[in-house]
This record gives structure tokens, sequence and C-alpha cells, in this order.
């Protein structure tokens, strides 16, 4: 295998390569993140929205709907970037040896691994358009704004898909990623911001909590949503921006150590 460092837009290809694939089975891409937020509305509307009632946020009174539907769009942006550049990298690289025969042609190490993230933003600006889509529809996005969630998708599943890539350039065997699942994504999910202000923790948790990317991610598609995106969301931008450029070095390097003999 090259053991030189080389990148160009041959990266390219193989984000086009992934593409190909996921257009074989895309039908079945396309339902989860078409009718996963419908259920969640539906359950936080009917169910457990009627019995929250109002929700204050930033100054704002919000229907519980109304604060949770962004959320469920910045997760979706994580699971979808995440999951595919961990188990599904995963699969390619370990069990499909799809980078092994990738590291035999003129491709270099950096252009496959760049692939991979960026196809896994690609999947969160899928999964975020399809559900914001049906967010609009049951008019949760009002404001034109929301159309800014696109590319912050894109922006986030940067983020997520990088960490996702340098956790698989260490993990020894696919059933390894638990770990990361239980100790990074889980707590993301559940104290970004995404079900409750994070206001409502104590002062030590909501600095833990600001300090997680999905958290940053939740403000900007929720400001989008609300028409509120401002000046202050360049921090949040610039913190998502600063989590990939920690991370995907660390993702080049690791997979560098495991690929390259």
């Amino acid at each position: 295998m090259k053991a030189d460092a080389r990148f160009s837009r041959r990266f390219l290809r193989v984000w086009f390569r992934n593409l190909l694939v996921y257009r074989r089975i895309w039908k079945i891409n396309f339902l989860v993140p078409l009718f996963e937020p419908v259920f969640y509305l539906l359950a936080f509307g009917v169910g457990l929205g009627s019995m929250v009632g109002e929700v204050r946020y930033e100054g704002r009174a919000l229907t519980y709907v109304q604060f949770i539907a962004p959320a469920l769009m910045a997760t979706a942006a994580l699971w979808n970037s995440f999951f595919e550049t961990t188990y599904a990298s995963f699969v390619r690289m370990y069990y499909q040896k799809t980078f092994d025969a990738m590291l035999t042609t003129p491709l270099s190490l950096e252009e496959v691994v760049t692939a991979e993230i960026v196809w896994g933003a690609t999947k969160a600006f899928i999964a975020a358009s399809i559900m914001l889509a049906v967010v609009a529809a049951f008019g949760y996005a009002p404001s034109f704004q929301a159309l800014w969630i696109l590319p912050l998708s894109i922006l986030g599943g940067l983020a997520f898909g990088a960490v996702g890539m340098a956790f698989t350039a260490f993990t020894k065997s696919i059933d390894m990623f638990n770990l990361p699942i239980f100790l990074f994504v889980t707590p993301m999910f559940l104290f970004s911001g995404t079900f409750f202000p994070v206001d409502a923790l104590p002062a030590w948790a909501s600095i833990a909590a600001a300090a997680m990317p999905l958290y940053h991610l939740t403000v900007l598609f929720r400001s989008a949503c609300l028409g509120a995106l401002d000046a202050g969301a360049l921090w949040n931008a610039s913190y998502l921006c600063l989590v990939t450029l920690i991370f995907f070095p660390l993702a080049l390097r690791g997979m560098r150590r495991r690929l390259i003999k």
C-alpha cells in the first residue's frame, strides 16, 4: 500500500461510489427520516406535549413540539453521519476490504478517509432535508431562515463524521462501538438541549452540555426554525468547525497507522 500523503479531487470518486450504493437502497433509507419525525411529533405533540405545556426558551414561550422539532433534525444529522463513519465505514474497511482495494489504486488514504467523512455529512444533509420538509409541513418551521438548516446540517455532519471516523480508526472490533455510543452519543442525545433547556440542569451540567457538539447544532437549528439566527450563531458554527478541525487530523493519523503497513 502507498505510504505517501496525497490529496486531490479524486476523493469525489469514492464519494460517488458510496452514492451509487446508496441509490440501490434509497427507498429504505428514505423511509426512516420521513416517518421518524411524524412519529415523534405525534407522540410528543399529542401525548407528552399536552402534559408539559409551554417551554421557556431564549425569552420565548414555545409549545413542547416547537421546542423539540428542530432538535429532532439535529439528532438525525448526528445519527446519520456518526453511524455512517463508524459501523458502515468499519464494515467497508474490515469485512469488505473496500479500503484495501481502493488503496491499490492511485487513491491515497487521505482521499478515502475524506470521502467517508464527506459522505457521512451527505447522509446528514439528506436526513435533515427530509425531516425539514415534514417539520415544515406540520407548521413548526415557519421562518425562511429554516432553509439555513440545509447547509448547517452539512457542517454538523462533517463534525460528527470526523469524530466517528476517529473512533473507527482505533476500534478493533465492531462490537466495541457500543462504548462511544454509550459514552459519547447517548449523553449528547439526552443532555444537549434536545428534550429540555440546558438551563434546567445544574450549573456544572449546563457547562458540560455546552461542550457537546450536538448542543451547538441544536441551537442553530432551533434558532433557524424560529427565525432568530443572529451574529451569536457564528459562535455555534465556529465550535462545530473546531470539532472538525480537531478530529479530522486524528482520524487521518489513526487510519494511516491502522492501514498503512
